[in-house]
Formats: C-alpha cells, sequence, structure tokens
C-alpha cells in the first residue's frame, strides 16, 4: 500500500543533509512551507544552497534559516526588501553568497529541470551584468542568454490538501512555485493543512500528482480563511 505520509515535521525533514540544495516554495509568506523550515533548524543540516523567490522575510521561515547561519548561497530573484534585514547583514559581512536570477528565468530554470530540459535561450536578461560568462546567441534578429536548470536534492513546499499517495491541490496564490518545484527535486516534502482520503480530490483540480511527491505530512492551518475553506 502507498502510504507517503509521516506522523510529524521531524521525520518529514529526516535525512537532508549538510551541503543539500533545497527549493523553497512561498512568494514572501505566500505558500511558505514555515513549519518545514522551522524542521530543517531543528535538524541541524548547514551549508545549504535555498533556491526561493526572494531572501527572507523579517526574523521568520528562511530569514531564521539565514540567521541560524545554516546557509551557504541563495538562488533568489528578490533579494532586498524592506525587512530582509537578516540577509542583508549576512550578505554584507561576506557570510553568504548570492545567485541573482530574473523571476521568470528563476521559475523556467526549475521548471526545466522537472521537464528534462536540458538548457534553453531566453531574451531576459541579455546585455546585463546577470549574462556576464553566458553563453548568448542571436535567433531571428533577437539576442538571447543560454540558462541551465536548476536541480534540488530536496524541495519543501506548502499545499492546501493532499492524500496518501501525495496528490496536492494549492490554495489560491500559495501555488506559486510549489508545483514546479515538486518536480525539480530528487526528494519533495509537502506539508499540508489537510489530508483526505484516496478519491476525495477532483483530479480535475489535482496540480501536483503524488508521482513527484515523496513526504507528506499534516500542519493545521490557523488561518481562518483556511479554517473556513
Amino acid at each position: 500500500m502507498i502510504d507517503k505520509t509521516v506522523a510529524g515535521i521531524e521525520e518529514a525533514v529526516a535525512g537532508i543533509h549538510d551541503g543539500a540544495t533545497v527549493l523553497m516554495g512561498g512568494f514572501g509568506g505566500a505558500g511558505q512551507p514555515a513549519e518545514l523550515i522551522e524542521g530543517l533548524i531543528a535538524q541541524g543540516a548547514k551549508n545549504l544552497t535555498i533556491v526561493n523567490n526572494n531572501a527572507g522575510n523579517g526574523d521568520v521561515g528562511l530569514a531564521a534559516l539565514l540567521k541560524a547561519r545554516r546557509v551557504r548561497k541563495v538562488i533568489c530573484s528578490f533579494p532586498r526588501q524592506a525587512d530582509s534585514y537578516v540577509f542583508d547583514a549576512l550578505y554584507r559581512a561576506g557570510e553568504v553568497e548570492l545567485e541573482l536570477v530574473p523571476q521568470g528565468n528563476l521559475a523556467e530554470r526549475i521548471r526545466a529541470a522537472g521537464a528534462g530540459i536540458g538548457a534553453f535561450f531566453t531574451p531576459t536578461a541579455y546585455g546585463t551584468p546577470l549574462a556576464e560568462g553566458k553563453e548568448t546567441r542571436e535567433i531571428d534578429g533577437r539576442h538571447y542568454v543560454l540558462e541551465y536548470p536548476i536541480r534540488a536534492d530536496f524541495a519543501l513546499i506548502k499545499a492546501f490538501r493532499g492524500d496518501r499517495w501525495g496528490n496536492l491541490v494549492f490554495r489560491k496564490a500559495a501555488r506559486n512555485f510549489g508545483p514546479v518545484m515538486a518536480m525539480a527535486a530528487r526528494c519533495t516534502i509537502a506539508q499540508v493543512d489537510e489530508i483526505v482520503p484516496l478519491g476525495a480530490l477532483d483530479p480535475e483540480i489535482v496540480v501536483t500528482p503524488g508521482i513527484f511527491v515523496h513526504r507528506v505530512v499534516r500542519v493545521a492551518s490557523t488561518r481562518a480563511a483556511d479554517v473556513a475553506a
């Protein structure tokens, strides 16, 4: 019997090793797997490469992981925000590396990894410092930059509902990077608000099929909107 559910956060993040590359879902707080990140901090893995849309907010989530000195490198689109002071301080002190990637390129590089695409040409970032050292090509009179997939050892994502096979549905904007990240990692770990019986999820609304998910852990939502949904 296939059952990908695990008993708790500690079991969910077990095996994430030092030096791992970890895809981390979320657009700011929307879709951020906060409890999985807290579990990763407690678990102790260090020298991590984190791939996320930004570089953390305030003192929670990814920012807390950075503050704990567990991150070696961040690959993201928006490293600087009004409340990204943890990353700012570490970066200015030379304690964390940054690879800046335009958001569309970031999403497509992750998607390419899951789709088995070896590389792709994009016009985004051509002629800017972000294209330095990369192969470029003119195609039909337009200039492009060659970008490579971002593959990861683990993906930590948040979904709304899931079943024991790992099929997932997402809530509104919390969908953001989760689906493509689930496809691009060797081990995808999903926290969900609710685990439902097999067959309870309408196949037409399943966004991430269970074939891409390896562990599912229930984390009860405390948001009124989620509880009422």
